[in-house]
């Protein structure tokens, strides 16, 4: 599999990680973490800025997240402007941050930060694949 069915639109069609769509697509969503200085990265990283190693182990986020921040887009950059306006956030995963979109029908009066999220895999109308936060139940 390649990467061009990552995101919303996508950009590039060839990645070093592209095993991280394969995961998107059975339901999980992965880091990479490098097996030598121990640094957990997302977006997953197929090489090391610290050690500059390139041993890399896939790592599974399964914990529920902190929401650190949001807002909410109302301008959109190209490939995106049918899409405003939508909520952003950063949420943290036991140290790893992750950005990404909220899921649709929620306005900033429904977020707070600190909240717990969880993260759910999407697939959109044109076949793309991506992932959403979504609040605890």
């Amino acid at each position: 599999m390649s990467f061009e069915k990552f995101g919303r639109v996508s950009f590039t069609s060839q990645a070093k990680i592209s095993a991280f769509v394969d995961y998107l697509e059975q339901g999980e969503l992965y880091t990479t973490h490098c097996h030598y200085c121990g640094i957990t990265f997302f977006p997953p990283r197929a090489d090391c800025h610290s050690c500059l190693g390139s041993e890399m182990d896939w790592r599974k986020i399964t914990s529920k997240g902190s929401l650190i921040s949001f807002t909410r887009s109302y301008f959109a950059p190209t490939g995106f402007e049918e899409d405003v306006p939508y909520v952003l956030a950063v949420a943290d995963f036991e140290g790893t941050k992750v950005f990404g979109r909220f899921k649709e029908g929620f306005t900033e009066e429904d977020l707070s930060s600190g909240m717990e999220v969880t993260i759910e895999p999407v697939t959109h109308k044109n076949g793309q694949i991506s992932y959403i936060f979504k609040p605890v139940s």
